[in-house]
């Protein structure tokens, strides 16, 4: 018989449900006579397979625990109880997992955000947080999500790729990840642009790699993603209100502490808002190698989109500008393929023309080979000694 339905009801949900009524804890005897007391009887194999279920009901991730644990899956998206999607890396595609309906979605998201330490109910309906294993947990129910609640996980990596991973992925070829290589030997300033979901934090992790290990990472996020596998690394995260509204730490508050902290290298996971500003500022007082990511649809798009998150803070359009031509070097883009594979567009240098600055190609990474961009000489002077030989290419044939 299948272990997964009892008549109308999961028989998951109708073991789950006498364990939360009687209290007991989910050892294997405790479920074995929660069953016994819905007048089922199963095969070893059946309540082993059982077991697994109702503890990751009560404990895990309930129906999508399986897709957590599996090691090629980036993001599991939930917009129903019938509506499961997940992410290999190849694009979204629908998963075959299913809820009983819409209130087990609420209730697996609510349990979620409690273990993240966070509320999740009609006073507060969306929750942006971090599970203690590492997930990054986005959920919103009703009445702001109208048709039932929706879950967005982000699975962290199991383990941290290197440039020759990326080039085995098909992100970028040996001659790109040469030229990325050189970016972080040559200590240039760099930010990495791309959409959602593209790879950003991935590709800046793989080029923390490469810091070498005299240098100290001073680490700024506002949820935790990156954990360089580096020995001098000091991480900080920012903190948001609690429910009386006090006791948040911004990511500019963390950004001028990380300057008190003697970094070689000053890394912000993601900029979001004004504290654009004060890695600009950084970048300008003799903090080389600094890095970041912001979401840009392109490398070209990158200027408007600081404008727009340095406005807040009252700054000119030319003062924006002029910062980001003085401290930063280059710009690397990623993007999704047609076929939904990430890949690496190429490097970007930052150009004045005039008192605004835009952002040229230098080198394109292209799928067969590597182009030159009208930046090329720019980052070229940058990286002196560490930018990679030129190929029979540079000349435009």
């Amino acid at each position: 018989m299948s272990v997964r339905v009892l008549g109308d009801r999961p028989l998951v949900e109708r073991v789950r449900d006498r364990l939360v009524d009687s209290g007991a804890a989910a050892h294997e005897q405790d479920i074995v006579a929660a069953v016994r007391a819905e007048g089922v009887v199963l095969s070893g194999p059946e309540t082993r397979r059982l077991c697994a279920e109702v503890r990751s009901e009560l404990l895990g991730a309930g129906p999508l625990q399986p897709l957590l644990e599996d090691p090629e899956v980036t993001d599991v998206l939930v917009n129903g109880p019938d509506d499961v999607f997940v992410d290999r890396g190849d694009g979204l595609v629908r998963s075959a997992v299913r809820f009983a309906d819409h209130d087990a979605v609420r209730r697996l998201a609510q349990r979620l955000a409690t273990a993240a330490g966070r509320r999740l109910d009609a006073a507060q309906p969306f929750v942006d947080a971090r599970t203690p294993d590492g997930v990054r947990l986005h959920a919103v129910i009703p009445p702001v999500a109208r048709g039932g609640a929706l879950l967005s996980l982000r699975i962290p990596r199991r383990r941290v790729l290197t440039l020759d991973d990326l080039v085995r992925q098909g992100g970028l070829d040996a001659v790109g990840a040469r030229w990325l290589a050189a970016l972080v030997r040559a200590r240039a300033s760099y930010v990495v642009t791309g959409g959602t979901g593209t790879g950003k934090t991935t590709v800046l992790s793989t080029l923390l790699e490469l810091v070498p290990e005299r240098e100290r990472l001073v680490v700024v996020e506002d949820s935790a993603e990156l954990d360089p596998q580096h020995p001098h690394t000091a991480l900080l995260q920012a903190r948001p209100p609690n429910v009386e509204g006090a006791g948040s730490v911004t990511l500019t508050d963390l950004v001028r502490q990380a300057m008190r902290m003697r970094p070689d290298r000053l890394v912000i996971g993601e900029v979001r808002g004004v504290e654009v500003i004060d890695l600009l500022s950084a970048l300008n007082t003799g903090h080389e190698g600094g890095c970041a990511t912001v979401h840009a649809n392109s490398a070209a798009d990158l200027p408007a989109r600081i404008e727009a998150l340095a406005a807040p803070a009252g700054w000119p359009r030319a003062a924006v500008h002029a910062q980001m031509a003085a401290g930063l070097d280059a710009v690397v883009h990623v993007r999704r393929s047609a076929a939904g594979r990430r890949t690496v567009w190429g490097i970007g240098v930052c150009c004045r023309d005039g008192e605004y600055v835009s952002v040229q190609p230098a080198v394109l990474f292209d799928p067969d080979r590597v182009r030159p961009g009208p930046g090329l000489a720019q980052l070229r002077r940058r990286l002196g000694a560490f930018a990679p030989p030129l190929p029979s290419w540079a000349d435009g044939s």
